[in-house]
C-alpha cells in the first residue's frame, strides 16, 4: 500500500528534523564564568509534541492510472523550551538554584511595600479609635 510508506515517510521527514533541532546544550546551557569566579550553567526542560496522518481521498473508488487512490497527508511537531534552574559551582560547593523558586522570592519582595502599608493604616486606624475613646481631660 502506497499510502502506508506515504505516512512512514512524512514521520520520518518530522522526527529527523526534530532531532536536529534538538540537541544536548537546549537542556544543559553553555557554561559562563561569573566575576568571582563561581561556574553557572542554565538548566532547561524541553516538551515535545508530534503527530501526523494521511489517508487515500477521492468521492468515488475510482483508482488513479497507477491504481491507487490519491494520496494525501500531513505532519506536524511542537517543541517548548523552559528555564529549570541554574547549576552553581564555586570553590565551596555545587548547588541547584531552581528559577521557580526565586520568581517566588521576588513575588514576596515585590509585595513587602503594600504589606507595609496596610499594617501602617491599620496601626494608624487603630491609633485614631484609641485618641477618640479617650476620656477629655478637663479642669475642675
Amino acid at each position: 500500500m502506497r499510502s502506508d510508506k506515504e505516512i512512514e515517510n512524512l514521520m520520518r521527514t518530522a522526527m529527523d528534523s526534530l532531532c536536529n533541532m534538538v540537541n544536548v546544550s537546549m537542556v544543559v546551557g553553555e557554561m559562563t564564568v561569573a566575576p568571582n569566579g563561581s561556574s553557572i550553567i542554565p538548566i532547561s526542560k524541553i516538551s515535545c509534541g508530534f503527530v501526523a496522518g494521511g489517508g487515500e481521498y477521492g468521492k468515488e473508488k475510482k483508482t488513479s492510472e497507477q491504481g491507487e487512490l490519491p494520496f494525501g497527508g500531513g505532519s506536524g511537531a511542537g517543541l517548548s523550551v523552559t528555564p529549570v534552574g541554574f547549576l552553581v559551582s564555586d570553590q565551596i560547593q555545587t548547588r541547584f538554584i531552581p528559577v521557580e523558586s526565586a520568581l517566588a522570592m521576588e513575588r514576596v519582595i515585590e509585595a513587602v511595600p503594600g504589606i507595609i502599608q496596610q499594617f501602617q493604616s491599620i496601626k494608624k486606624e487603630k491609633n485614631k479609635n484609641n485618641l477618640a475613646s479617650e476620656p477629655a481631660n478637663e479642669p475642675l
